[in-house]
């Protein structure tokens, strides 16, 4: 076959007919990842992570950053009254055999609609049943002071 130097034919299959490609075996497969050269550029850049390598000739070293993306933190409400300060307690769970493993006793934590007699309307809090007692006993104000909660702004 008189094919150029630059091309080269190649066979597929068995109905034998020619493909014409290049003979140079970067260009014919070109790698998808590939690194471009550091010094033509100056940085690398990973299209897998992003991770961004440069390189600085005048110190000799190389230095590698990462996108900056914020972390999305879920927004969860905490398990503990506001009003008496109760949060989950660190205990032992114990089995038959007197095997111990660490287990948290959560508060009784629940969502309860309270009539404050000062702002004439209803407060939605999320209390134990330990101050929902005492806000019977004495008083929605006096549990908010003595807690340290501003009632107008529930």
């Amino acid at each position: 076959m008189a094919a150029a130097s630059a091309t080269t034919a190649v066979f597929f299959g068995t109905t034998r007919t020619p493909c014409f490609r290049r003979a140079d075996a970067s260009k014919r497969f070109p790698h998808p990842f590939k690194a471009e050269a550091v010094s033509d550029v100056g940085f690398v850049t990973s299209q897998l992570s992003g991770v961004r390598i440069s390189f600085d000739m005048s110190s000799q070293l190389p230095s590698i950053s990462t996108p900056s993306v914020p972390a999305l933190q879920p927004i969860v409400a905490r398990r503990i009254c506001p009003f008496t300060g109760k949060k989950a307690n660190r205990a032992n769970k114990i089995s038959f055999s007197a095997h111990k493993t660490k287990k948290l006793q959560f508060v009784n934590l629940q969502y309860k609609r309270v009539w404050w007699e000062a702002g004439k309307r209803f407060l939605k809090l999320r209390l134990s049943t330990k101050a929902l007692k005492t806000i019977e006993k004495n008083g929605i104000d006096a549990v908010a002071k003595k807690a340290g909660i501003d009632l107008r702004k529930l």
